[in-house]
């Protein structure tokens, strides 16, 4: 295991983080506390210190698992917990973004946890109501009373985290150090505006789905026989693959099977073929190879053990451009329209190739060089 840090901040956290969001069987699905716990241990033994939660992962009993786990451990552990969402009930104040949410969130997690400091406290849902203002007063506060000490957001639009940052920046306020979001080969549409914008604002990124709800593992691979993967769109083609019950329902809402998925999904299973490794490995070393800290988990240990073997190897730069191309998406206005070679000439005046354009991004950089630009982009992460 190595380290890195997190943001623009001196914190130290492994290269990969632990997700509990099966710690505990409360949703009808997840792993029980023995199970919990030997995953824990794998992932410690492995030299493994950033442990990822939210307050309402199987309803609080994740953080109490943790809690119990890490009594031990707990000043060795970077935890990071998330305040946002609340169990419905008849209550308007039970969720959201704003000051009260957050208060009752933190106080409530704390004890689940026992302790007394929350190391990264996530936003984990923009709610578009509350005042970016308040939002990071509020985180302030919580750190200055030592309660937290580094804040990130997940699952936010880039513009805000911008403004929130900015105005952090201006007041004197805790700024965001980490942003969490889905990014895999499957969902790479990050790259638009959310992945610019932690490299220009040197954010820390966390991707959580790092196999797409187990679509990158290899599981839903087509059988033998079925329609190839160059075949147009086919439901028939589609659906042999399709397993008689799709895991569960967030695997069918989040990670739905497509031509495109499967297409994906084959090129990583033939470079794990060619490695001699996991398709799952594949995939989370992708990842790593964009700078991205992979959010691992799963319902039991040796699923924790096959992604940890992830960092026992790199991806040839080779397989990265392979992948990159079969997953490639299209950027849109204005991205791709400023990648344009006529509107280049005109911004550059003609001398693009004889300008040092090491600060733009790949989307900028002609193709002949962009593993130099990758490589760029890949230390700024």
């Amino acid at each position: 295991m190595r380290y890195k840090l997190l943001g623009r901040s001196g914190l130290r956290v492994s290269e990969l983080c632990l997700g509990t969001m099966t710690f505990g069987e409360d949703w009808g699905w997840g792993a029980p506390k023995e199970e919990s716990r030997r995953q824990y241990d794998a992932f410690l033994e492995a030299g493994g210190n950033f442990i990822d939660t939210a307050n309402t992962y199987t309803n609080g009993t994740s953080e109490e698992f943790l809690g119990e786990f890490m009594a031990a451990d707990r000043d060795r552990i970077v935890l990071a917990t998330k305040y946002t969402d609340g169990i419905p009930n008849n209550d308007p104040n039970v969720a959201g973004n704003h000051r009260k949410s957050m208060v009752q969130s933190v106080e409530a997690s704390l004890k689940r946890l026992n302790t007394t400091y929350i190391d990264l406290l996530w936003l984990h849902t923009w709610d578009f109501t509350t005042p970016v203002e308040e939002v990071m007063r509020a985180f302030d506060d919580l750190v200055r009373a030592g309660k937290v000490l580094y804040i990130g957001v997940s699952d936010t639009p880039a513009w805000v985290v911008s403004q929130a940052n900015i105005l952090a920046e201006l007041r004197g306020w805790t700024p965001f150090v980490g942003l969490q979001i889905e990014y895999n080969l499957i969902e790479r549409t990050p790259e638009r505006e959310l992945l610019p914008m932690a490299r220009a604002l040197d954010i820390g990124v966390a991707a959580w789905s790092p196999l797409k709800a187990g679509l990158l593992s290899g599981k839903y691979n087509r059988p033998a026989g079925s329609a190839p993967a160059s075949t147009p769109s086919s439901s028939a083609s589609v659906s042999a693959v399709l397993p008689k019950r799709l895991d569960d329902a967030v695997s069918a809402s989040f990670a739905p099977l497509t031509e495109r998925s499967l297409r994906i999904a084959e090129q990583v299973g033939q470079i794990a073929r060619e490695t001699g490794a996991t398709s799952s490995q594949v995939a989370l070393n992708w990842l790593r190879s964009k700078g991205a800290i992979p959010i691992i988990g799963g319902r039991r240990v040796d699923q924790i053990k096959e992604n940890l073997a992830c960092l026992n190897f790199m991806l040839p730069d080779e397989h990265v451009l392979r992948l990159d191309n079969i997953s490639r998406i299209e950027l849109g206005f204005p991205h791709d329209f400023l990648a344009n070679d006529t509107v280049r000439n005109f911004v550059f005046g003609g001398m693009f190739d004889a300008i040092d354009n090491h600060r733009l991004p790949s989307v900028l950089a002609r193709p002949t060089g962009a593993d130099k630009a990758r490589g760029a982009v890949q230390e700024k992460i």
